[in-house]
């Protein structure tokens, strides 16, 4: 449970930083090189090649070199592991607001009937 929990950390720490959130999206359409993510970014390189570090390390992302070219690409389920935890946090809140809303219903009708 709690290698889950730092796994989820670091996960929410990456997708913290827009610029890492920005990577992403491009990454969402498929594999890329460091240079084509790099290339629409404001930040020097190395500021780069730190961002993905921190995405990999994340989980989201996985990093292979062949030749003189490093691509990156998507690692899905780790997102999926945040989807999951943030829908079930949904799930839990959905069901105190709507205990809540019946809490309130009853003093509305014990109000009426006094």
């Amino acid at each position: 449970m709690l290698n889950d929990s730092l796994a989820l950390t670091r996960t929410f720490q990456a997708l913290a930083d827009p610029v890492r959130r920005g990577m992403l999206a491009r990454l969402s359409r498929g594999p890329a090189s460091v240079s084509e993510l790099a290339n629409p970014l404001p930040i020097s390189l190395p500021a780069v090649m730190q961002h993905l570090k921190a995405l990999e390390e994340s989980g989201l992302v996985r990093s292979e070199k062949k030749g003189r070219v490093r691509t990156v690409q998507l690692e899905p389920k780790r997102l999926e592991t945040a989807e999951s935890w943030i829908a079930e946090r949904r799930t839990e809140w959905e069901a105190q607001l709507d205990r809540f809303e019946k809490y309130l219903s009853t003093l509305k009708n014990d109000g009426e009937t006094h």
